[in-house]
């Protein structure tokens, strides 16, 4: 019972509940391309509801680029889905733009009041990698060191130890010798979770790319889960993981939402085809769930659907481990 759609790829998704239904967003294009490379410019956004994260009723079309010309006429890709002070439904997302050919991207901000018809906070713009604090990041695309301006999948949520919102998204830290050592987890606030101010990052290396970032606490522990490819390991990265590079799903741990972070000892999940791919974990009533979407097994076709969840659990020394059914349950 998989989130899927028969004549499109399905790929990054995220999830937001109302009482005692789950919202899932997901990425879709139709199959038609043929290429699945193709789907990342031909992305729209779809909407399912779910009482179970397992059954899903199609909703249909929910968002996509806006008309052009325009900052995101080109593409709207990941984002989340929150309950702001005012009680409408935000979503904050990624766009890119004709003008650029996608190579930049940039946060998008539209509300709801049913979760479904969204409507942009004027040209929908909400984040862009300028003013005193873009120098930390790389704001500018260099043809042949990166393959964009990287900043997306930005992850809202209530700031915990305050007053106000904090926002998580994919970037790349300015001035780095090595590609693969320049990702980074980027960091905005905002008082009202409409005006923004771009931060520094909270945290950099590792990987050419941190994607997908979402933050959590569970049982007084902080996690930064993120997904990455093998080849976007470090070269100091590859060499001090007792797995090697594996492409999949990994975290940080954390001391509190702001940080310090740090990679966990271990990848969470992404070794055994097929593999699930820019994962999210919800706190359910039944505990942790990881759902993402299966990629190319064995290195075969892309699959391009969201696998059903499988639970995940926190270990006795603050870890994140999946958990079989019966060990969940117990």
């Amino acid at each position: 019972m998989v989130l899927a759609l028969k004549d499109h790829f399905v790929w990054d998704s995220w999830y937001v509940r109302d009482g005692d239904t789950w919202h899932g967003y997901y990425l879709k294009a139709p199959r038609s391309l043929g290429d699945p490379e193709k789907r990342h410019l031909n992305a729209t956004v779809g909407h399912a509801t779910s009482k179970d994260l397992i059954n899903w009723d199609q909703q249909g079309h929910t968002f996509g680029p806006a008309p052009s010309p325009g900052w995101d006429d080109y593409t709207t890709w990941t984002g989340s889905v929150v309950r702001g002070d005012d009680d409408l439904w935000h979503l904050y997302y990624t766009g890119t733009s004709h003008v650029e050919d996608a190579l930049y991207q940039r946060v998008g901000h539209a509300t709801s009041t049913d979760l479904h018809n969204w409507t942009r906070v004027g040209t929908g713009l909400a984040l862009d990698l300028i003013g005193p604090n873009a120098h930390h990041y790389e704001a500018d695309h260099v043809v042949g060191f990166w393959h964009d301006r990287a900043m997306r999948d930005p992850w809202v949520m209530k700031d915990p130890e305050g007053f106000g919102w904090l926002m998580y998204f994919t970037a790349r830290k300015s001035g780095v010798a090595e590609p693969n050592a320049g990702g980074c987890i980027g960091f905005a606030t905002s008082p009202d979770g409409y005006e923004w101010t771009l931060q520094p990052p909270v945290f950099v290396g590792g990987y050419g790319q941190l994607e997908v970032p979402q933050v959590f606490c569970k049982d007084g522990h902080w996690f930064c889960l993120f997904c990455t490819a093998a080849e976007h390991f470090s070269k100091d990265r590859a060499e001090n993981t007792k797995t090697g590079p594996v492409t999949g799903n990994h975290y940080l741990i954390g001391d509190g939402p702001r940080g310090p972070w740090r990679i966990a000892p271990e990848f969470l999940d992404g070794a055994l085809p097929p593999v699930r791919y820019a994962a999210r974990i919800v706190d359910t009533d039944d505990g942790l769930m990881i759902l993402g979407f299966a990629d190319r097994p064995d290195g075969g076709d892309f699959v391009g659907h969201v696998m059903d969840p499988e639970p995940v659990r926190v270990t006795t020394n603050g870890l994140l481990e999946l958990a079989p059914r019966r060990m969940a349950a117990e």
